[in-house]
Parts: C-alpha cells; sequence; structure tokens
C-alpha cells in the first residue's frame, strides 16, 4: 500500500467521535486494504480489542486529536 492511498484509507475510516479499530487485508486491492472492525468509545477498550487478535500489527486504532488531527496506533 503507497503512503499516499494508506493515508487516504486512514481517513476516511477515522471516527468523529471515540476509537475505530481496523485491519489490514494484504490480499485486497491497493485502495481497500484497510478495514472497520469495531467502534469503541474508550481508548482502553479499542487497545483490549486489538491485544486479543491474534496478529496485533495488523490492526491499527483510529482517533482524531484535540487538535483534529488523524492519529493512529
Amino acid at each position: 500500500m503507497t503512503k499516499d492511498v494508506f493515508e487516504k484509507e486512514r481517513i476516511r475510516l477515522t471516527p468523529e467521535n471515540g476509537f475505530d479499530l481496523v485491519g489490514i487485508d494484504y490480499f485486497s486491492d491497493s485502495d481497500n486494504q484497510l478495514y472497520f472492525v469495531e467502534h469503541f468509545e474508550m481508548y482502553q477498550d479499542a487497545l483490549n480489542a486489538k491485544k486479543d487478535r491474534k496478529n496485533q500489527d495488523d490492526y491499527f486504532i483510529l482517533y482524531k486529536g484535540t487538535g483534529g488531527e488523524y492519529l493512529y496506533r
């Protein structure tokens, strides 16, 4: 996935409020490699859900920062 495509996908999937757990589908076309898994109101809940996944490196937590910036962990 190119950096530009990744940024567009990240922005598209970032929620206005709360935290979204998203996964990476390495076998999908490059425009749709990120997919929504679940929404959480609290970061700790999203982090716990990520930790419960078999391959944690294949998942991101997306959220907006206090300045409106698009962040992920």
